[in-house]
């Protein structure tokens, strides 16, 4: 029998299925030492490539989904666990939702660092834009460009997100089956608050050019019930 959570009244089962979400993300090189203090608390490490960190930047727009409809903003960084190669995983950071029930449910069923923000996603002439306040408090805006058509975008991938909460490191198994892919080098364009999460940001390098900006047309996702992640000898 599939395993089963209540959040605020309502039965959510595992795992949790989103039909249908629209998506837009960037992926920046980043400053490996500013990546490693964000980290640290968590037990875990970056994954570098050419000496520096890989920093993620995504907003998403939630149609059809078990959590209901939202939009949600995620900062995460790519690590592993320390003296294992084989743990690569996205390390959620921050991710603002704009309804209770996602951010209550994200918060007790995997860990997420869901809080409440307004996060206004609008398309604009070539892409698409994303603003995110917190109590009123300008924080972060990503503009991305649509790009060129990607071939294949509709194979899927998987990627285990670790989370953070309450000083329990969790890892979830995530599916994504993206289609309508398009893409392109650069093509992005990141504007900075002064909100603690803005300065988090700039420490990682922000505002600087995107390696690569993406835009999913049509986003269908998995996600599983999330387990607890005993610390490495090396973490301890």
């Amino acid at each position: 029998m599939a395993a089963a959570h209540t959040v605020l009244g309502e039965q959510v089962r595992m795992p949790v299925e989103i039909r249908h979400a629209d998506a837009a993300s960037a992926l920046f090189f980043a400053d490996t030492a500013a990546a490693r203090e964000l980290l640290a608390p968590a037990g875990l490490e970056p994954v570098t490539v050419l000496g520096r960190a890989i920093l993620s930047l995504a907003f998403v727009r939630y149609v059809d989904g078990d959590l209901g409809p939202y939009h949600e903003f995620a900062f995460s960084l790519m690590a592993r666990q320390p003296g294992r190669k084989d743990s690569t995983g996205a390390y959620i950071h921050w991710l603002p939702v704009n309804q209770s029930f996602t951010c209550e449910a994200g918060q007790s069923i995997w860990g997420f660092p869901k809080l409440m923000a307004d996060i206004d996603i609008t398309p604009v002439r070539g892409g698409h834009l994303c603003d995110v306040r917190v109590d009123g408090e300008f924080v972060v805006g990503m503009r991305v460009a649509n790009g060129l058509p990607m071939p294949g975008g509709a194979g899927g991938a998987s990627i285990d997100a670790y989370t953070h909460r309450n000083g329990t490191l969790r890892r979830t198994p995530w599916v994504m089956n993206p289609s309508g892919v398009r893409g392109r080098p650069g093509g992005v364009r990141v504007e900075l608050g002064n909100h603690p999460i803005s300065q988090q940001l700039r420490a990682l390098g922000l505002p600087r050019g995107a390696l690569f900006g993406s835009r999913i047309g049509s986003l269908a996702m998995t996600f599983a019930d999330a387990t607890t992640v005993l610390p490495t000898r090396e973490a301890r």
